[in-house]
């Protein structure tokens, strides 16, 4: 009976200790931001929000990250394709660089990208003797985005893949189906789930992405400043209001994505 009283004590305080660092690490400062944003009333908010630059900013954001997610997308599936697929010699060192953007601070990432593709790198000379430039334009926060987000789709992919019956393949080749057929009806479908599950991640996590983007991103409104570089001139300019206005933008977007994506794998799963 003592037993099973230390037992239950013991789960109860487990229990209370993670909900504690639960609240204390994401609830409090998911609040605290939501509550300077509104701090100062409603209309105070709309304003900070509808300043053009603000706007422009998250829309060009939403854009950036839109394109470098549909990127992620095409050629994560293509990658987590041929290291499943495909046996080739320094496979397994490949499938461990998946998952160095995570392992890298996103600093390096875009100090890495500005010294292969700025102006004095082979790469950009030979780009601004074509006429264009990378760095400080929007293609280089595109690339940054996309290298910040690169393992989410190929690790969504990779087991869906993995888990594949080859029978269902076999079966269709049997029949005479094409292989093009057969990737559309069989895998395809496999796929999909870690594909848009994946995609959806990438883009949650490009649209805060600061590290990497302050290092290639310009400050002109409407085509080079993104919503995080602009949130951390607005704290530097002593505006936490105008900051937490475009968080919480953000932050409820970055929500809504995480809740549809385990609504979807719930569905999944129940079918």
């Amino acid at each position: 009976m003592n037993s099973l009283i230390r037992h239950k004590g013991w789960t109860w305080g487990f229990r209370t200790t993670v909900v504690l660092y639960f609240v204390i690490l994401i609830v409090l400062p998911i609040l605290g931001v939501y509550y300077n944003s509104f701090s100062s009333g409603f209309g105070s908010f709309a304003e900070s929000v509808t300043d053009p630059i603000a706007w422009k900013s998250v829309v060009l954001t939403l854009k950036l990250a839109v394109i470098a997610a549909l990127t992620n997308v095409l050629l994560g599936t293509m990658i987590a394709w041929v290291l499943i697929r495909y046996k080739f010699r320094g496979r397994a060192l490949l499938n461990s660089l998946v998952d160095l953007p995570f392992a890298l601070p996103t600093a390096v990432g875009g100090l890495m990208i500005l010294l292969l593709l700025g102006p004095g790198s082979l790469i950009g000379g030979l780009a601004e003797s074509l006429g264009f430039t990378v760095v400080f334009h929007q293609p280089a926060i595109v690339i940054a985005m996309v290298f910040v987000t690169f393992p989410f789709v190929i690790r969504a992919v990779q087991p869906l893949l993995e888990e594949l019956d080859a029978s269902e393949e076999e079966a269709a080749y049997t029949m005479g189906a094409r292989p093009s057929r057969v990737f559309l009806q069989v895998i395809l479908p496999s796929m999909a789930p870690g594909m848009i599950g994946g995609g959806m991640l990438a883009f949650s996590r490009a649209l805060a992405e600061f590290g990497a983007v302050v290092l290639v991103a310009g400050n002109i409104p409407g085509r080079t400043l993104v919503s995080s570089v602009f949130i951390f001139g607005e704290v530097e300019s002593d505006n936490p209001a105008g900051a937490a206005a475009v968080s919480i933008i953000l932050l409820t977007l970055s929500f809504l994505i995480l809740w549809l994506i385990n609504l979807l794998q719930m569905r999944g799963r129940r079918s």
